[in-house]
């Protein structure tokens, strides 16, 4: 496959990977999941059955047709996640420049860091919901298909592996 359709798979089958957990969060709020989108497909790590799981996936995949856009952004996304991780990050570094190591000038920095990071984190959210929609993420599934659905079980740890295809 050349790059551009690996980027563009990975980004449709990351849309179809977040409407599947909208939907089984809607469904199963007490219930804890997780995704991990490739460009042949998506993983879903938590506790249901392949033939729920399946039922959902195709429904995800017609809401998006559908043109239900926002079913394909995730607020535990990891673009936002990692977005916020690293803006809080820089401003923690950025609050101590000029301290040169020294532990009290450090610690006098630390409430000028505290407000730095969380400021950070603040700008981050909108920011990282549009990296989302901007670079990691598609609601536009255009010809992708489910094509298989199987489960790997490892003691308590369920992960669904969902394959896709143009």
């Amino acid at each position: 496959m050349m790059l551009r359709t690996l980027y563009s798979r990975t980004k449709r089958n990351h849309g179809l990977e977040h409407a599947t957990l909208n939907l089984l969060h809607e469904r199963f709020p007490y219930h804890s999941f997780a995704g991990h989108s490739d460009p042949l497909g998506f993983w879903i790590v938590g506790q249901i059955s392949a033939p729920e799981l399946t039922e959902i996936a195709q429904e995800a995949l017609e809401e998006l047709r559908d043109g239900n856009r926002n079913l394909a952004m995730h607020s535990n996304c990891g673009t936002n996640l990692l977005t916020s991780g690293m803006m809080a990050g820089l401003a923690g570094l950025l609050g101590l420049i000029g301290t040169g190591g020294d532990r009290r000038r450090t610690l006098r920095r630390l409430p000028l860091v505290i407000t730095l990071s969380t400021l950070a984190l603040i700008v981050s959210r909108p920011l990282g919901l549009h990296f989302q929609k901007e670079y990691t993420t598609s609601s536009e599934p255009g010809s992708l298909q489910i094509t298989r659905v199987t489960t790997h079980q490892q003691g308590q740890f369920t992960a669904h592996r969902i394959q896709t295809r143009d």
